[in-house]
């Protein structure tokens, strides 16, 4: 056990050293680029996210029945981390006009279908949650 933590650990610091030696070769302007990317990034989160989510949870609690609570938290959770992941080929920023098979799909509504997927899960996974708990009568 002791030499896998060694090796991961190694690896890891490698890994680490290889990213730094990466950055460090681009020019200033692109340093200042992914500073300012690192920088938004954490006070989007902080100013706006993590309290927009802390209100949206308080809201649910006091809203929606106890046995919601888990399956409402997955599907948003889902919901979020598909908005993150399509926001950048749902605003087709790298869209070439010569060449079509860059983003060359519907992606908003391949989003759309994703989330009434999510979305249909959770409906299940809440109805599932009901009948479960719903005594049976006796005959």
């Amino acid at each position: 056990m002791t030499a896998i933590r060694i090796l991961l650990g190694l690896g890891g610091i490698w890994l680490a050293w290889y990213g730094i030696d990466l950055v460090l070769e681009q020019n200033p302007a692109s340093l200042m680029s992914t500073a300012a990317w690192f920088v938004g990034g954490i006070l989007l989160h902080d100013a706006i996210l993590a309290p927009v989510c802390a209100v949206v949870a308080l809201l649910a609690r006091r809203l929606l029945p106890a046995g919601w609570w888990a399956s409402i938290v997955w599907g948003g959770l889902c919901t979020v981390t598909l908005l993150f992941v399509a926001v950048p080929v749902v605003q087709r920023s790298g869209a070439v006009a010569g060449n079509p098979t860059i983003l060359d799909r519907d992606y908003p509504v391949g989003l759309l279908i994703a989330l009434a997927v999510v979305w249909a899960f959770v409906g299940l996974d809440i109805a599932r949650r009901y009948v479960r708990r719903k005594p049976r009568r006796q005959l």
